[in-house]
Parts: structure tokens; C-alpha cells; sequence
């Protein structure tokens, strides 16, 4: 009867994890205060001319790294002042260590003096960037 019960707290813990992880998957969080100079892959990678850059933190295994990318290279295609770029972190993970990044994908939102607006772990939604990003944005609709 003791091994139905531990079967039964295992499922439970694994069906509460889950159900955290997908709720924070996505989710836009606020920028950290910088406390260190950017990487010079991601400084390379800022774009000057758009308001705002977003990298996208991705390994070359990665599987939701893909649907990020078209995500994220979709709303930069139709959104003025927004550029996307992303920094596969495979062979270079002292640029990941640096930006304090523990998963794949992350996007990360830079003004074009590297200053951070805000971070997103996981796939992002494209609405809710896009509307956290509004106020540093011009849009334009397609």
C-alpha cells in the first residue's frame, strides 16, 4: 500500500510542476538592473537604427527555439522599430552565463544602447510582447 502512495505523490508533484512551468512559459517579466557590460556577440547583434532589438537566446537542439523564432521573426517583420536577431549559444556558453540566461529560448528586449527592457523565457506570446514593447514602439499593421 506504501508504493501507491509514493506513486500517487509522484504524479502529483509531476502534474504541479508541469502545470508552473507551462504557466510561466511565454510570460514577459521585467528587465534586471544590468550589473555587467553586455557580451560582445549581443552588442554586435544590437541594431542601431530600430528602437528596439530582440535576441533570442537558442542551442542548436533546441525544438521551441524554431517556433520562437518565427514568433518572433513574424512580429519584427510587421512591427516598425523592432529587430530580431538570434544568438546561438551551443559553442558560446559563457554569452549565456553572462546574461544570466538557464534556458533556451529566452528573448531578451535591447534598447540600441543595450539597455534592457524587459526578458521573456520560453516561446513568447506575440500579443503580449508586443504590448509590453508598445511604449517603445511605432506599429504598423499588416
Amino acid at each position: 500500500m506504501t508504493g501507491v502512495w509514493v506513486l500517487v505523490a509522484t504524479l502529483a508533484a509531476a502534474v504541479a510542476a508541469g502545470v508552473l512551468l507551462k504557466a510561466r512559459n511565454g510570460r514577459v517579466r521585467a528587465a534586471r538592473p544590468a550589473t555587467r557590460e553586455l557580451p560582445a556577440p549581443v552588442t554586435a547583434a544590437l541594431d542601431p537604427a530600430s528602437a528596439v532589438t530582440l535576441v533570442q537566446i537558442s542551442t542548436t537542439f533546441c525544438a521551441p527555439c524554431r517556433h520562437a523564432k518565427a514568433v518572433l521573426g513574424h512580429l519584427a517583420d510587421r512591427t516598425d522599430g523592432l529587430h530580431h536577431v538570434e544568438l546561438d549559444v551551443t559553442n558560446q556558453p559563457e554569452v549565456a552565463q553572462s546574461l544570466s540566461v538557464l534556458r533556451t529560448p529566452t528573448t531578451i528586449a535591447l534598447t540600441p544602447d543595450g539597455r534592457e527592457l524587459l526578458r521573456v523565457g520560453g516561446v513568447p506570446k506575440g500579443p503580449e510582447l508586443l504590448e509590453a514593447l508598445r511604449p517603445h514602439l511605432t506599429t504598423r499593421t499588416s
